[in-house]
């Protein structure tokens, strides 16, 4: 059995978040995440169970609903994206913080965290295009979008984007990080062999159609 606390305190366990209540009404708990404020935990006591509105993807939305019959459509939200979890004692503990993480991992999407996690899988000693990482972050036509997150890069050493070149196993002009020579240096560090400022697609590049990825 999971308490209204202990529903609070995981959720404020996941980066950037905290604690709205919005209504003047003490019975309604609200978590967001900072920078966008979007809400992805509703806490609130309703015919005398405390419960949580969650944000669920469709295909599995129906999923929990049949699963769980404490798990209901979205009580005052969209119920095609939001199911009401009452906290009844019937369902695992386990079980409701999976499918609140999945709701904060759904407010937090974005293009840009997808680019930088399929950039995190590009394994070492190989490199891939632009092309290949907006495909992996699931959307193959956003291979400017690509370049543009690079550029913004917050952790070059977790987020290698020393291993992305163009559809020619061109390396950048001018890297952003450490400027001329630097994306070379670090992929021979890599054991990536460098010539004429290009690499060996052939020898080095990656394949979605491989494991390399999982």
């Amino acid at each position: 059995m999971i308490t209204r606390k202990e529903a609070i305190e995981y959720g404020l366990s996941f980066p950037h978040t905290y604690v709205d209540a919005p209504f003047r009404d003490p019975n309604w708990q609200l978590i967001r995440v900072k920078e966008s404020k979007k809400v992805f935990l509703w806490i609130y006591e309703k015919d005398g169970f405390v419960q949580l509105n969650v944000k669920v993807e469709p295909e599995w939305r129906d999923f929990w609903r049949e699963v769980y019959p404490s798990v209901i459509p979205g009580y005052h939200q969209n119920k095609k994206h939001w199911n009401t979890i009452i906290l009844d004692g019937t369902i695992p503990v386990k079980e409701i913080k999976r499918m609140i993480t999945e709701s904060y991992e759904l407010i937090t999407d974005s293009p840009t965290k997808r680019i930088y996690e399929a950039v995190k899988r590009i394994p070492k000693g190989h490199v891939a295009t632009y092309g290949q990482v907006a495909a992996m972050a699931g959307n193959p036509k956003m291979s400017r979008a690509v370049g543009n997150a690079l550029h913004k890069n917050p952790d070059l050493e977790t987020i290698p984007c020393f291993r992305v070149v163009n559809s020619k196993g061109e390396l950048a002009e001018a890297f952003v990080f450490g400027g001329e020579g630097e994306q070379a240096k670090r992929l021979e560090e890599d054991g990536v062999e460098v010539k004429n400022g290009k690499v060996d697609l052939k020898q080095y590049g990656i394949s979605l159609t491989t494991n390399l990825l999982d």
